[in-house]
Parts: structure tokens; sequence; C-alpha cells
């Protein structure tokens, strides 16, 4: 026993660490509950030799530490978002038929337009071409569009990850919709069996459709649906009907400059036409050589061949102006019925006889004048008054040039655009007999001169209209307001943007034709703004109607009776008297003519109580006239349409009766901004109430117009007007000159937010 108690090792904190570690059991200073303080300062000395050491290993660590919970974080929220789209995908895709009975439908039908008494008018869909096979059309066309819309269109799955999340990057950073991320797969998907709805179950289905058409076809089999049945403007479906339709040749002989400007369209098929726009065509065909040689499908003396040498458009072999009708039926088609499935027949409001007679009087002019007058194009529009397009002529010839100067050309209207300021002035009191001084006037450094340098003292309201008196409209403008004057246009039909400035009286501002003519609408009618519409009934070949226009709907009423009457009874000395004489016909007429700054735009927008029609001359690149106002050729255009239009119909008068207040009656107005006769009638019917119908095109004869005061027969052609800089002068015909302060300080329009995001 005590040989083992000799030998028994008793526990020791005292000796070096070697020594303890021997022993088997030690006691280290992390092991106690109170450290010794001999060994404190030797351990902060140790501490800091190793911090030097240790301190970029810790911060390693715990970088490491913060990747790692930051990685972890990802994992669990894309768990769970991966979770939650594939409960929107199963969502939606329950409400899709069972796989099993999709299948491809047939190619892109037939459209068929007619006119109102059943003539064709044109056909458009497939049937400028037929299917080509891929290994039969020219292989530039499938690299360039791969190229262009989906270089990834070999590799990906029908969706394609990097495609989309580059989209939604750029969407995102940009702030606005900019690009769709689909693959050639998902728009075949969206064409053949969806409707162009911009929804989350319309892109959920067309991935599911996208997954399924890979699944069924080839890569090369999908391509080839694709390019067979995409739309590539103009009215051609498929590459065949584009390759004629732009180029004169199959698909099958499409050079590479060609195939370019081809595959450019798909971004934007209507604008980029070449048809309508070569310079934006062929700078985005340009584009496409780019991305072909980034992609290494030509080489660099391919791509400088290629654009050297830009495709050259063939000569349409659609001819005639309705063709221009047909090409904006097709725009709006879309909206009205959405993707079109089978063969389908337009009942269009054309009057096909009238098309052609609008035609022939705007060709027949321009070849006797356009030279002398440097006169190359011009525009038709007829509206009737339930707002149906009987006619329009979009330019000088449709096979030459395709862009429809009627509703996409904005130009200055020039006086045209002064019954708006008299509505608006009316509105606010005055009357045709209302009596302004007609002389130099000088709106800051603005000087308004009439027509020729001509003045007339007093006048009344009445006379300076039919004589287009650009300083009487200045005066009534600053009285009424900018402001007053662009609410009184965009509520008669105006829709472009107007500057509220005083400069507006004279028609600065730039207007299509289109919509120039339908503001003129409601003083032909009574007052009621008519949805202006080229499409009356849209049928399927079996006769079931996928669209209906409503026929004689009601329409709103934005002009009181009174006003009409006003308004109607100054326009007639236009046509009467005024700088239209040579528009009037057997009918009751009125109109204004308009001219722009050194004759580049020619108008005269008139009326009848059936007929509403405006006529413009000028040129595509805006060089001047020689000397044309709208009292010449727009007038005799006018003249000629309406006269036959109006072959064998009742007369009418025109709505709405006013009676001049005799001469000796009426009190001077010395000082413009205030009118001292008498008000205006009190209106029976508010502005903005919901007339039973709008008035239709066919007339019933009614009691004789009635008679009109005598006016004066001296008349001057003002529609021009000059805006000169401020040179101190102040020309004087022996009347006193209109101060420059007139109706107070220019109204300014405010901008606001709302404006910006209405689009305002």
């Amino acid at each position: 026993m005590a040989n083992r108690r000799d030998s028994r090792i008793e526990p020791s904190f005292e000796g070096p660490p070697q020594a303890r570690s021997q022993a088997g059991l030690s006691v280290s200073e992390e092991d106690r509950v109170v450290p010794s303080n001999r060994k404190v300062s030797a351990k902060r000395k140790s501490s800091k030799a190793k911090s030097s050491r240790g301190g970029r290993g810790r911060s390693r660590r715990g970088l490491f530490g913060l990747l790692g919970r930051l990685f972890y974080w990802c994992f669990v929220l894309a768990i769970w978002g991966g979770i939650a789209v594939a409960g929107v995908v199963v969502y939606y895709g329950a409400k899709m038929p069972a796989a099993t009975t999709w299948s491809i439908p047939d190619r892109a039908p037939n459209i068929k337009i007619v006119s109102v008494d059943g003539q064709l008018l044109a056909n458009r869909g497939t049937s400028g071409g037929e299917a080509v096979g891929l290994h039969e059309m020219s292989p530039y066309i499938p690299e360039a569009v791969i190229a262009i819309e989906d270089r990834r269109f070999y590799s990906h799955f029908g969706v394609d990850p990097i495609g989309l999340s580059r989209a939604m990057v750029t969407n995102l950073l940009g702030g606005h919709f900019s690009q769709g991320g689909s693959t050639l797969t998902q728009q075949l998907a969206k064409n053949l069996f969806l409707k162009p709805d911009r929804t989350l179950e319309r892109k959920v289905q067309e991935v599911l459709l996208a997954l399924w058409l890979e699944h069924k076809h080839t890569k090369d089999q999908i391509l080839e649906m694709y390019l067979n049945r995409v739309y590539f403007g103009s009215g051609a479906y498929g590459v065949e009907a584009a390759s004629r339709r732009y180029f004169g040749k199959s698909a099958r002989d499409v050079t590479l400059s060609e195939a370019a400007l081809l595959a450019g369209l798909l971004k934007a098929p209507s604008k980029l036409s070449p048809a309508r726009d070569p310079k934006a065509a062929e700078e985005r065909s340009q584009l496409v050589l780019a991305a072909m040689r980034e992609e290494g499908k030509i080489s660099d003396k391919e791509l400088k061949t290629a654009l050297s040498a830009p495709a050259t458009r063939a000569p349409s072999y659609w001819t005639g102006s309705e063709n221009y009708v047909a090409d904006t039926i097709m725009e709006e088609l879309p909206d009205l019925i959405g993707d079109v499935r089978g063969d389908i027949v337009i009942d269009s409001t054309v009057d096909l006889n009238l098309q052609k007679l609008a035609e022939q009087s705007i060709r027949r002019l321009i070849d006797e004048s356009g030279k002398k007058l440097n006169v190359t194009q011009g525009a038709l529009v007829s509206i009737d008054d339930s707002g149906a397009v009987r006619a329009m002529v979009g330019g000088y010839d449709y096979s030459t040039s395709q862009f429809d100067r009627a509703s996409e050309a904005r130009r200055q209207p020039g006086s045209a655009f002064k019954p708006f300021v008299y509505m608006a002035a009316l509105e606010a009191g005055r009357t045709p007999d209302s009596i302004r001084n007609d002389a130099p006037i000088k709106i800051g450094n603005w000087t308004p001169d009439n027509y020729g340098g001509k003045y007339f003292g007093k006048v009344t309201l009445a006379t300076a209209l039919a004589k287009s008196l650009n300083s009487v409209a200045a005066q009534l403008a600053m009285e009424v307001g900018p402001n007053a004057v662009v609410e009184a246009a965009h509520r008669m039909g105006i829709q472009s943007e107007l500057q509220a400035n005083t400069s507006i009286a004279l028609g600065t501002s730039e207007v299509t034709p289109l919509e120039l003519t339908s503001a003129y609408v409601p003083f032909a009618n009574g007052g009621y703004k008519p949805d202006i519409h080229f499409i009356r009934r849209i049928t399927s070949a079996d006769g079931k109607v996928l669209y209906d226009s409503g026929g004689s709907g009601s329409a709103p009423r934005v002009v009181k009776p009174e006003i009409v009457g006003m308004m109607n009874s100054m326009m007639m000395g236009t046509v009467e008297f005024g700088s239209a004489k040579k528009a009037a016909f057997a009918w009751p007429s009125a109109g204004k003519t308009g001219t722009s700054q050194n004759s580049r735009d020619a108008w005269f927008v008139g009326y009848t109580a059936n007929l509403t029609t405006g006529v413009w001359f000028g040129n595509d690149d805006g060089t001047a006239m020689k000397k044309v106002t709208g009292g010449a050729l727009p007038a005799q255009a006018w003249h000629e349409f309406m006269v036959a239009a109006h072959e064998g119909v009742p007369v009418r008068p025109l709505p709405g009766t006013w009676k001049s207040t005799p001469a000796d009656t009426i009190v001077p107005d010395d000082i413009p901004s205030a009118d001292n006769n008498q008000p205006a009638p009190v209106p029976s019917a508010s502005v903005g109430q919901q007339a039973p119908a709008a008035p239709r095109a066919a007339p019933v004869a009614q009691a004789p117009t009635p008679v009109r005061p005598v006016r004066p027969a001296q008349t001057v052609d003002a529609d021009g007007f000059d805006m000169p800089a401020d040179n101190g002068t102040t020309a004087s015909v022996g009347h006193p000159v209109p101060p420059g302060s007139v109706g107070g300080p220019l109204k300014k329009k405010q901008t606001s937010i709302l404006d910006i995001l209405g689009g305002g």
C-alpha cells in the first residue's frame, strides 16, 4: 500500500507546461475561475503579438460568414419564389384545354375588305404569297431573323432565361416596358393560339405553349412556321408575301440586304414598313446586318457589300387610293377582334365610287398644275354626319408611296383652324355682328399681318372670318385666351397636341387632314361629335358577326345649337363671297380655307348637311408651292368631288339659324375686349348632353335656306400669314391700331404631373 501511495501522481499546478502535458493532466489559465495576475500581462502581450497575424484571418472568416448567410437566405427565397411561380403556372395552366387537344391551326387567313355596296376594295392576309419551306427560301432570311430576334434559338428550350433576365433588367432600369424577352417559339405560340392581351395569364400560357411546341416539333419546323405566318407590315403575312410586296420577287431570290430589311420589320411591322418609312426601314436593316456580323453569319466583305447596296423597293402591285383605306382598316383590326383565325369579310364605310372620284380629282389637278405650281401631293377626306368615312385619298399615287398623308401627315392648317377661334369667341358672348378693327396689331414681338398687307378697318366678325383677316383672329385669341381655343378644338375632334399661344389663331400647330375634317363634322350635323370610323361590320366566312359598329348610335353634343347656327352663317360667307368662291355649288355649303406660311400647305375644309370634306395640297418635304392658297386647288378639288357626291340627292339646308342684326343698330366695339352687342341666345341644350342619334348621311328635303343679308362684294384671299420680327413700324390705313395688350397678358398652359401621365 505504501508503495502504491508513493507511486501515486498528484495533480500539480506548478511547473512548466511540458511537465504538465507529460503527466497527462494539466490545468490551463483558462480553467481557472479567477485567473492569476501574473498571467494576465503575459496573455495581453501574446494577444498583441498575434493581432497583426490573426486579424486578417478573422476578417476573412467574418466575410465568408456574411456571404454564407446571404447565400442561405437567397437560397431560401429562391425556393419560395420557385414555389410561387409553380403555383401561378399550375393555376393558369389548369385553365387551358388539355395538351392532347392542342394542334397547329391553319395558316393566316384571307381578309376581304369591301365597300358599302359590296365592291372589293382590297384583299389582305395571305393573298400575297404561298408558304415556302425553310430549305427553299434564301438562307439569309432565317439567319437574319435569328441574329436580330433570338440569337440563342437553337440552344434554348423554348424560353430563354438569359434573354428574359436581360429584358427585365432593361425594363426596370428604363422605368418602362421596352423589351419583352420573348423567343421566336414564344412569338409563334402567341400568334398561333393567343390574343394580344398583355396579361400575366397570357404570358404564362405563352410559355407553356412554347414548351409544347419545342416538344412536338423540331427547331427547323418551328422556324419555318414562324417565317410563313409572321406579319411583315403593309398587309403581308409570311416571307413570300413580304418579298413580293416589297421587292417584287420570291423569297427564294432575296439578297442579303433584302433579308436584313425583312428581318428588321418584325420589331414594328407597320411603322418600319419601307412602303411607309423607307428611311426607318433602312436604318433598322443596318442594325440587323451588324448583328449578323457579330454572330458570325456573314463576313466583313459581305457586310460591306450589303451596306453599299441597300435593298431597293419595287413599285407595289397594289394600286388605287382605296388601299390607303385598307391599310388604315388593317391597323384598326387587331383592336376590334384580336388575331384573325379564319377568313373574314370587312364591310367598310367607304363608297368606292366616291373614292374613285376623289382620287381622279386630286391626280388631275396635280397633273395639270403640279409642275407649274410646284405641287406634288394631295389628300382628301370625306365624312358623313354619322362619322363614317366615305372616301380617303392619302396621296397622289399609292403604288409609288404608301405613306398616308390623310391620317398620318401632320401639317400646319393655317387659317383653316380659325373656326375654333371664332367658336370660342362666340361661346364667350360675341356674335357674328360684333365689330373689330382690322388694322396692324402688335402682340409682343409678333405682328400678324394680313395676306397681301391689306386691311379693312372696322368689320364684323362674320366678314373677318369670310375674308380670313389675321389681325382680327389674333385679337379674338387674345380676348378669350389661347387655352380656350385649344379646349374648343379638342372638344370638336382635334387629337394632336396644340400649343396654347397666341399664334394658334393662325393655325401654327400641326394636325392631320383626317382629324381637321372630323372636327368640322359637328358644324354640319348640328353640334354632335360622332366616332370617326372606317368599319361597319366584320363577319366570318360562315356569316357570324364578329364586330358591329352599332349603326346610328348616340353621339355627345359638343356645341350649343345657337353657336352652330352662328358659325354656319359666318362660314357660308367664305363660300359665297369670301376666299372659297371657287367651291360654291347648288347646295348650301360652308367652310374655311387655309394656307400656311410661304404656301407650304393649302387647305379647304367645307361641308353641307350631307358630307364634310377636307382637301390638302403640298409637298412631302415641306417646300413652298408657288402662291397656291386654299381658295385655289383645294377649293377646286372640293367642288368637283362634292358636286358629283350630291348628284341626285335632295337639297338640305345647314343646321341652325341665325339672323343678322341690321347694320344701323350695331354699336361699334372700339374697345375690342368689351362686346357691346346683344349676348348670344340662351342655349336650349347644354354641351355634353347625349343626342338621341347622330344624323345619318341620307338627306331629307326640308325648308329652303333662310335668306341671309347681302354682304360686301369686295374680297381678298387672306389665308397666308407672316410673322416678321418687330421693326418698330406701325403701318396704318387710316384706322386706329388695336392695342397689343388686347385681352390682357398671354395665358400660359401649366403642365402638371397628371398631364404627363395622361399623355397631355
